[in-house]
């Protein structure tokens, strides 16, 4: 295998400028740049990027906490980090913390211990201390959810003005009785998503009925089922649903139409991430689009900045109300 040495030689160059070349560095021309890049093409030469990182006292590597990689609301915002991060030389570890505090500790010291650069939070059962605690020394960027007491930079939408707007809409087409799919209100997005839910509401004069707010444990198709299960017992039936997941929203679907009921006519049902399923399901669901693939990108260029030392501003991102069949 050829050294740098080697490179250099054939380059008609000085090591430092090989060097320069390698890690791409802006203080050399461009046909200077293009004779090292040739003879490195030619020489099948690999750079040490290990010994690189080394020097450079850098791993140029990102973890990704998220709490289930089974949940697809994930997938598109994985998908914009990766490339994002690609594009600006560095990988992604995805790291599935199955909100287990153990595995939590794990990654916080892949950090600590400076075998990653920065970390892009989701998981929103994080501890909030040890997060803190973590970005007080080292790069830390939300996306999604986010610590509304902290400083820590996120990225998001305006999750209350969504909900309160998926809300309208059912109240539009002449619906009264509207019931809450609601997962844990220990996270900061089914609180905001309740409050806009219960804001649309009261502005148009209509009771907020508790037996038509059902709150799940996780989030999972089945949960959604067994939340419409326990709506479709009440003594008095909503005629529309707001799931502030389209995970529960698709297995209300199911439970709704297993009754021998009908979408919308018996009850309207609108989602929230407008994951792909959502465009698969008979009647397709109308839902609240988040820019997935963006908060993604933005979260890469955000953590990547940080790792530079730039300073690093919050971003809320424009939401989009996707009207489909199910309302």
């Amino acid at each position: 295998m050829a050294n740098i040495l080697e490179v250099a030689k054939m380059a008609g160059v000085s090591v430092a400028t090989v060097s320069r070349v390698i890690n791409n560095r802006k203080n050399v021309s461009e046909k200077t740049r293009n004779k090292v890049e040739q003879a490195i093409r030619e020489l099948h030469f690999e750079p040490n990027v290990l010994a690189r990182n080394l020097r450079n006292s850098e791993s140029r590597l990102l973890l990704v906490l998220i709490p289930s990689i089974s949940n697809p609301f994930y997938t598109e915002i994985i998908n914009g980090i990766e490339d994002t991060a690609i594009e600006q030389g560095y990988n992604i570890l995805l790291c599935e913390t199955d909100s287990n505090p153990e595995r939590e500790a794990i990654y916080f010291n892949l950090i600590r211990n400076r075998l990653a650069d920065g970390i892009i939070i989701m998981d929103p059962t994080i501890n909030r201390e040890n997060l803190i605690e973590l970005a007080r020394m080292h790069p830390v960027v939300q996306c999604s959810e986010f610590d509304e007491a902290g400083n820590i930079s996120y990225v998001t939408i305006d999750n209350e003005l969504a909900a309160y707007q998926a809300v309208k809409h059912l109240i539009k087409l002449g619906q009264r009785k509207i019931a809450l799919i609601n997962s844990d209100e220990r996270f900061l997005y089914a609180r905001e998503r309740r409050r806009g839910y219960e804001k649309a509401l009261m502005e148009a004069g209509l009771p907020i009925e508790t037996s038509w707010i059902y709150h799940t444990g996780k989030l999972g198709f089945e949960y959604g089922q067994q939340a419409m299960r326990s709506l479709l017992n009440v003594k008095n039936l909503p005629t529309a649903i707001f799931a502030v997941s389209d995970i529960l929203a698709i297995g209300a679907m199911k439970e709704i139409l297993s009754r021998g009921l009908r979408i919308p006519d018996d009850i309207a049902i609108i989602g929230f991430d407008k994951i792909s399923f959502s465009n698969m399901t008979f009647p397709t669901l109308t839902t609240v689009a988040q820019p997935m693939y963006a908060m993604g990108s933005i979260s890469a260029k955000m953590i990547i900045n940080k790792i530079k030392g730039k300073k690093v501003e919050s971003i809320i991102l424009d939401h989009e109300l996707i009207i489909r069949n199910s309302t």
